[in-house]
């Protein structure tokens, strides 16, 4: 052993304590709400470095992957159910494709399950829904000026809209956005 190694670095393989610890913190944590597997295997190797003093790189790497590995096995981790729910749920709340595929992609959900799950999303819902939430285009009460279309065009773009569908939502009449939202999706 050198000067710049600690014994702590030679050690591999967890600790009986530290894999049963990662169980039932990997537990308590999939109970409260749903997660992907990066996040809890993140959150379990970062909560390892404060409770087990010298533990090593080695170690935390394995305690992640066992707690991935926990919760699979349970049948509560699982990053392709994740997308789905999640993607379905920001779509019916007016959040564009763009927007989801960038969540789904910094919660660690791969790109395939991610263009996989966006290939059903419907963009010009989204984006009516949208429109409604804040009041623009066809559920606008009376006229706006031009400061507050450009508000409303700045609106759909800061979420993630093309701007030829922003424009398509706010040229429609009540009629047809309404028959684009309650239409059986």
């Amino acid at each position: 052993m050198d000067a710049m190694t600690s014994p702590a670095d030679e050690i591999e393989v967890p600790t009986t304590r530290m894999l049963s610890w990662a169980r039932n913190s990997a537990a308590y944590r999939l109970a409260k709400r749903m997660m992907t597997e990066r996040e809890l295997s993140d959150a379990i190797i970062r909560k390892a470095k404060e409770k087990f003093e010298g533990i090593s790189e080695a170690q935390l790497r394995a305690l992640g992957a066992f707690a991935v590995g926990f919760g699979r096995d349970m049948k509560v981790l699982d990053d392709q159910a994740y997308a789905e729910i999640r993607s379905s749920s920001a779509a019916r709340s007016g959040k564009s494709k763009r927007a989801i595929a960038r969540k789904l992609q910094e919660k660690g959900v791969d790109r395939e399950i991610v263009a996989t799950v966006l290939d059903e999303a419907d963009d010009l819902r989204a984006a009516v829904v949208l429109a409604r939430k804040r009041a623009f285009g066809p559920f606008r009460k009376g006229e706006a000026d031009e400061k507050q279309r450009a508000k409303e065009f700045s609106s759909f773009a800061r979420n993630g809209f093309g701007f030829e569908l922003g424009r398509r939502v706010m040229q429609m009449e009540l009629e047809e956005a309404e028959e684009i939202l309650y239409a059986n999706p």
